[in-house]
């Protein structure tokens, strides 16, 4: 057991991942609410008030409602130390999120009562099952009318692939909603619509105890019995180590925006789910535990603060314990660095950190110095892997709008892509630059961010292209042919690797017939 596992066993690192608007900004916020990180909801909104989400503070995220860059807030909560990352759930991010799912331990899905399970969910759903992680399920927005909670659990079954255990189940739902019963801490959590907190929670182990009419009515209790009786006979008992080897996913029902149903997920969460976990380097395993420090980059952002240009890289600490000025080496490099003002997150408001163990996630102050995916270490060379950039799908020409601001555009593009908010490629026919992404909305948020962040103005043009691919090949005289045939696709990455940009899929297909030796790559990690 190493030094400090006392410490690191008190981590708890998840992200909260789901649709666009199934209310996981909210839900991150009340949670920061019980852990006393914030004292007053975003959600608040009267004429006289209005304050935005405190995890959404970009501009370009007030303006639109969504969430656009992954947050990282911490707090404490019963002797825990809860990280959350915040993901942006409108697809064209996707990219971000399936990076933040590499530097987590588990995850909570939020799906809307009403709306279920949605495409998006499905698809980050696949990322955690690939990486056995273990997944709790919140259902929101019960103070709706939503489908039936039953056939929602089949759907989540079917659609995410994973068996569920409900641990909390409603009585009634939308104007009738009465409350729930908590399944996992036998309580009756009663719901009185408009207050802030959980009204009314009576310790109720014995659910056949006719006092259960004095709480919520007859017809209520009879259905309540019959539903839990049923719930008993269909799943399993519940089991935390089926949970923790990302077998069976926990359920939750409740509403993030009226704060009910919050703190039992976060009691329960606190106690099941899993502290930082032994992680695959290339190398060998790391155990958290160890003594030495170990972390990697998973995330790199430009401007937190408008007031100083710099860029800040996220890493997730994997092993031991960090300090502030200690001497630790950037393994791509090949040379040791030190940090005078690594920071931890609360939202927007950093503070500087003296020490942090695994599990954690500092802020380092970056200059050009990092990519994603490189690694920090106590000197031991490790490479940590399983972070890609994917084949973007929708390209355009960016152009310079201002010939006055070549630089800040050339400053702002380069800082922009290191971020990982999307990939420049240069065309080695014209030598023009092409922003290719994952979504339509990453354009809005390249100009938005080039104009209000950089003084760059920047134009897009029209090129009509169907993906990009990495090549590579053992067969010189083969790639040499192939660069020359298609010399008016060929590009380069910002890292100077050969990009083949195909212009249709049926072209794609005859390409790869025709150059047999030549590998073709959908994402950039090979």
């Amino acid at each position: 057991m190493g030094q400090f596992s006392e410490e690191i066993r008190k981590r708890r690192t998840f992200a909260i991942i789901s649709h666009p608007d199934a209310g996981k900004t909210t839900l991150t916020e009340k949670l920061l609410l019980f852990g006393g990180a914030i004292h007053v909801a975003g959600a608040v909104k009267s004429n006289k008030i209005k304050k935005t989400a405190t995890s959404d503070w970009m501009e370009i995220e007030k303006q639109r409602g969504i969430s656009v860059a992954t947050s990282v807030m911490g707090f404490n909560y019963d002797g825990y130390k809860v990280n959350i990352l915040d993901t942006p759930g409108h697809q064209d991010f996707a990219e971000d999120t399936f990076r933040t799912l590499t530097a987590v331990d588990s995850v909570i899905i939020v799906v809307d009562i009403a709306k279920g399970v949605e495409a998006q969910t499905r698809k980050l759903m696949e990322v955690c099952r690939m990486r056995k992680t273990p997944v709790i399920v919140f259902v929101n927005k019960l103070d709706r009318d939503g489908k039936d909670p039953f056939d929602l659990l089949d759907e989540i079954e079917e659609e995410l692939k994973i068996n569920v255990r409900p641990l909390s189940w409603p009585i009634d739902m939308g104007q009738r909603f009465k409350g729930v019963y908590n399944i996992f801490e036998k309580k009756l959590d009663l719901y009185t619509p408009s207050k802030q907190f959980v009204t009314e929670s009576v310790q109720f182990n014995d659910i056949n105890n006719p006092e259960l009419e004095g709480h919520i009515g007859n017809e209520l209790a009879q259905q309540l019995r019959a539903d839990i009786e049923l719930i008993e006979g269909v799943y399993p008992e519940f089991d935390v180590n089926t949970y923790l080897n990302g077998d069976i996913a926990p359920v939750f029902f409740g509403s993030a925006l009226n704060n009910f149903g919050v703190k039992e997920l976060l009691d329960c969460f606190v106690r099941i789910a899993p502290s930082p976990r032994a992680i695959q380097a290339i190398e060998r395993e790391v155990d958290s535990e160890e003594d030495a420090f170990s972390g990697f980059v998973f995330k790199i952002h430009a401007n937190m603060d408008p007031n100083h240009r710099s860029c800040i890289a996220f890493v997730k600490i994997c092993s031991g314990r960090f300090e502030r000025n200690a001497n630790y080496k950037h393994v791509r490099f090949g040379k040791n660095m030190r940090f005078s003002s690594p920071t931890a997150f609360m939202a927007q408001k950093k503070e500087t950190v003296d020490e942090a163990f695994a599990g954690d996630i500092i802020g380092l102050p970056d200059t050009g110095n990092f990519k994603i995916g490189d690694s920090l270490t106590g000197g031991e060379n490790l490479h940590f892997k399983g972070l890609p950039s994917f084949s973007p799908e929708m390209f355009k020409y960016i152009e310079n709008a201002d010939p006055m601001k070549t630089k800040q555009l050339q400053k702002g593009v380069d800082q922009l892509m290191d971020e990982g908010v999307a990939q420049v490629f240069v065309n080695q026919f014209n030598g023009r630059k092409i922003i290719g992404t994952v979504g339509q909305l990453q354009f809005e948020v390249i100009q938005y961010r080039l104009l209000h962040e950089y003084g760059a103005q920047c134009k897009w043009e029209p090129i009509s292209l169907y993906k990009a691919c990495w090549i590579e090949s053992e067969n010189l005289e083969m790639l040499a042919s192939f660069k020359k045939r298609k010399s008016q696709y060929m590009a380069l990455d910002k890292d100077g690797r050969d990009v083949y940009l195909a212009d249709s899929g049926y072209v794609l297909m005859m390409a790869q017939q025709d150059f047999p030796d030549i590998k073709f790559h959908f994402t950039s990690e090979f």
